[in-house]
């Protein structure tokens, strides 16, 4: 598959063609839910490429939890997840005046680079273009509430400082006339890591929600993709059918 970029033709990057691939194998059922892969050696050279190109394919559908890895066991098909369809975006400065609570967020990090597999998929970038990643702890009351990862097209936000764009993001993208519209996102319940235990103030091993999304403006235009890690017992889902 390839891109074209003023006329010129861009090979997509070859990690990108293999994650495809072993998506493709996996919605075909040639692997099923919680069934092992093959030893990354093997893939390797079945797709006739090196261990870390490979590496890069599996950790793109790793993070997009297609696949999952087991510590000395090896890397299998995730079990699939029931998935429901957000009705509309509510920006976390509105959620907590909602609640009565004083919204605060810290930035973890926040730099410009190469868009991965599945941000290219889910923003419909090319794989030239440039994404900005930021890391936001969100609090209400100085009390964390969840770590936010937040990945954005450079073309979208590049006249706009820093300051504007970890404060309060969605304000920010109203000024130029993007408003958010639905959203698309994926919950999983898992349970906290060492970083994640120390940023949330929680113990490891806490029951978490980790949660993917796709947020779409008015005109039906993906602009943000994220993934958040909420504490369990300080927030709740409501969905509406």
């Amino acid at each position: 598959m390839v891109a074209v970029l003023h006329g010129k033709t861009m090979a997509k990057p070859r990690y990108i063609e293999i994650h495809n691939q072993i998506l493709s194998r996996i919605e075909a059922g040639e692997w099923q839910s919680q069934e092992r892969l093959p030893a990354e050696r093997d893939l390797a050279l079945e797709f006739n490429v090196s261990r870390m190109t490979l590496r890069q394919a599996v950790q793109t559908l790793v993070d997009e939890g297609i696949l999952e890895r087991k510590v000395g066991s090896g890397t299998y098909v995730a079990e699939q997840k029931v998935s429901e369809r957000a009705l509309g975006v509510t920006s976390f400065t509105e959620l907590m005046a909602a609640t009565g609570r004083t919204p605060h967020t810290v930035t973890v990090s926040y730099k410009t680079t190469t868009p991965s597999a599945s941000e290219i998929e889910h923003l419909q970038l090319d794989s030239t273009d440039k994404v900005l990643i930021m890391e936001r702890l969100r609090l209400g009351d100085d009390e964390p509430i969840l770590l936010e990862r937040t990945t954005l097209p450079v073309q979208l936000i590049e006249s706009f400082t820093r300051g504007a764009l970890t404060e309060s993001l969605y304000a920010t993208l109203a000024s130029a006339g993007v408003y958010p519209g639905h959203a698309e996102q994926t919950i999983t319940a898992t349970l906290a890591n060492e970083r994640l235990s120390e940023l949330l103030q929680i113990k490891r091993g806490d029951p978490i929600l980790s949660v993917r999304q796709v947020s779409y403006d008015q005109h039906d235009t993906p602009f943000e993709y994220v993934r958040s890690y909420y504490v369990g017992e300080r927030f709740e889902f409501t969905l509406t059918r």
